[in-house]
């Protein structure tokens, strides 16, 4: 039988640390080799690129493949097909868009545990829309924000977003006048816009920063860190293969000289595992470059699976019937 579990289904299902765990596992087992994880396929049909992003795991007992429709106007949607790598027997399909959100946030927490200062105390975000907000929750979780200060390119969205973190996480929330200001200010920085010019420059990085670059869609002509600021990082990715196909932060910082492949070759998993330091000094500026694997949809499905089995939740179908 196949399980279906739909957006509701999900959003139901799923706690974010369970999430943070799941992915770090993952990040942990890819560097271990007990996960594979090949560069994504994709097709391109007119302005839409369709992005095969798969993966398989030998401790969840899955192979999976979230299918990425990146479409005009910053557009996303996404299924997630994960398989019993034991049978290849079809084990669940899911609505892709909060295991994405999910499993973006979760990675980003995983890295900031790994890269930012133990007294780090201030969370910027640049960017207020269910990303952020995704976010603000995850970071909560491995770190003991004191504050923090957000800008979005819509003021309204912003204030919303900065009375609802103010509830939810019982810490003071500012709006600031820009990425710049953000920047500034921050102790840990997340990028969480679709941008495609650069929003955050490196001359505005203090030492010590922590960035995570999360926002930009898998196209090598989008951005939020400008050259100068991938230059000057310490530079932590989810997958080296990914990032040299998919990311444009790392595209655009090699073509314009200022670095080489060797910059983006530190896998978040080696970290986690101990073969690589993440951050070497306090003053060090870090970089977690997030381009999104499809592991961390596997590991989320595996969580999924499990739960809605445990709950009774899902709708089960006999595909071969």
């Amino acid at each position: 039988m196949t399980l279906i579990l739909t957006r509701s289904d999900v959003l139901a299902l799923l706690r974010v640390d369970d999430v943070i765990a799941a992915v770090e596992q993952a990040h942990l087992d890819l560097a271990l080799g007990r996960a594979a994880l090949p560069a994504p396929a994709a097709a391109t049909l007119g302005e839409a690129t369709f992005v095969a992003m798969t993966a398989a795991s030998e401790p969840a007992g899955l192979a999976a493949v979230k299918l990425l429709a990146d479409l005009p106007g910053n557009r996303q949607r996404s299924t997630v097909m994960a398989v019993d790598a034991g049978t290849g027997a079809c084990a669940a399909l899911i609505d892709g868009a909060a295991v994405t959100r999910f499993r973006t946030a979760a990675a980003t927490a995983v890295a900031t545990r790994a890269l930012a200062r133990p007294d780090a105390h201030v969370l910027g975000l640049v960017g207020a829309g269910p990303l952020a907000e995704a976010h603000a929750h995850a970071l909560s979780v491995v770190h003991p924000f004191t504050t923090v200060v957000l800008w979005g390119r819509t003021r309204e969205k912003a204030l919303d977003l900065a009375k609802r973190l103010t509830e939810d996480l019982g810490v003071p929330v500012t709006l600031a006048d820009g990425p710049r200001e953000v920047t500034l200010a921050a102790d840990v920085l997340c990028t969480l816009t679709p941008s495609k010019e650069p929003l955050v420059k490196g001359d505005w990085f203090l030492p010590g920063l922590h960035v995570n670059a999360v926002g930009a869609p898998p196209r090598t002509d989008h951005r939020e860190v400008d050259t100068h600021g991938v230059a000057r990082a310490r530079v932590v990715v989810d997958s080296h293969a990914t990032t040299m196909q998919k990311s444009g932060e790392a595209a655009l910082a090699i073509a314009e000289g200022a670095v080489t492949a060797d910059h983006f070759r530190l896998e978040l998993g080696d970290v986690l595992a101990g073969r690589e330091a993440g951050r070497q000094s306090p003053e060090q500026i870090t970089l977690f470059n997030s381009v999104g694997v499809g592991l961390q949809d596997l590991a989320t499905a595996r969580l999924l699976i499990d739960e809605a089995g445990r709950r009774g939740l899902g709708t089960e179908v006999d595909l071969a019937a």
